[in-house]
């Protein structure tokens, strides 16, 4: 299907996006860059798409259907020609994507790192005993659970001003964010602190803004070429792979991250129980062109130390 770049004609590209505050403030970023990068020569229409996971909001996304829940709408509005480009969080993006529609990049990638927000304690092991944190995030939950088992979890869904808000009303005694999501919402002096990533490790593709398009459509790819950062693809491309390897989906408490360091790629990972009662994890590097093969053989080391009942409660 030509996109409105091949045509030639006058319309504007259509970037469809989530409808949530954070989900908008994605995309005026990636519209401002490429206004940036390209001038006036093309209008860019925002175009805020609805999506499942939006709507489900009373049930974790693990019994909701997992991270398809935020993106398949706007696949479907790609594959139909309704738009010509979608932005996402990448850490919503299942790791295979709907036939007909591929990743097209990364913005530059901001902050990785999990921000704490509490009334009650400059960090969780300062908590109350007994206190609930609030949080949608297995992830999260078993970080927590891992450092202080005593500590309650509930769920917690809604967007960041929604979560904020629970917070402060009291209706749980802390929640944890993405900084980088707080960031870009001019949210950041909410954070109580910001966890180091070596003790709550990122999940997979948190901080990236990526890019999805129509399989195949080379001008699109072009388009977005200039503003496409190379070392934030090789850092996902080496996640995903983890990822794949261990299917990891909004079912499993896994926390993985790669960066790049001049010419290699490290990464370091962690599988846990959704209680967080029992872990593992690795830490690896190697050369920039392995990098996906490096994510590949991480995933194969953890899956083959993972008992089978592993992830029941």
């Amino acid at each position: 299907m030509p996109s409105a770049f091949q045509s030639g004609k006058a319309l504007p590209f259509r970037l469809g996006t989530r409808g949530s505050p954070l989900a908008l403030a994605q995309a005026r970023e990636l519209k401002d860059r490429l206004e940036a990068a390209h001038g006036t020569a093309h209008a860019i229409e925002i175009v805020a798409i609805k999506t499942s996971g939006d709507m489900i909001l009373n049930l974790p996304l693990s019994e909701a259907g997992g991270k398809g829940l935020f993106t398949k709408e706007l696949d479907l509005a790609l594959a139909l020609g309704n738009i010509e480009m979608a932005v996402h969080s990448a850490k919503d993006l299942p790791t295979v994507l709907p036939s007909g529609i591929e990743i097209a990049g990364y913005l530059p990638r901001a902050d990785v790192r999990d921000a704490w927000i509490s009334p009650h304690a400059p960090h969780p092991l300062k908590l109350l005993p007994g206190s609930v944190v609030g949080t949608a995030s297995l992830r999260r939950g078993a970080m927590v659970r891992r450092l202080r088992p005593d500590l309650k979890i509930a769920l917690l869904r809604g967007n960041v001003e929604t979560r904020l808000a629970k917070v402060a009303k009291g209706e749980v005694a802390a929640t944890l964010l993405a900084l980088a999501g707080l960031k870009r919402l001019g949210l950041a002096a909410a954070a109580t602190a910001v966890l180091d990533v070596r003790e709550f490790v990122p999940a997979p593709g948190q901080g990236a803004i990526a890019i999805t398009t129509r399989a195949g459509d080379s001008a699109m790819q072009a388009f977005l070429a200039p503003v496409l950062d190379a070392a934030t693809g090789v850092a996902l491309a080496t996640e995903r792979a983890f990822l794949r390897v261990l299917d990891g989906s909004c079912k499993t408490p896994i926390g993985a991250f790669a960066w790049v360091e001049t010419d290699s790629i490290a990464f370091r990972a962690i599988v846990l129980k959704p209680d967080g009662s029992r872990f593992f994890e690795t830490a690896v590097s190697g050369p920039l062109a392995e990098a996906k093969s490096l994510g590949e053989a991480a995933g194969q080391e953890l899956a083959a130390q993972i008992p089978a009942d592993f992830f029941e409660p």
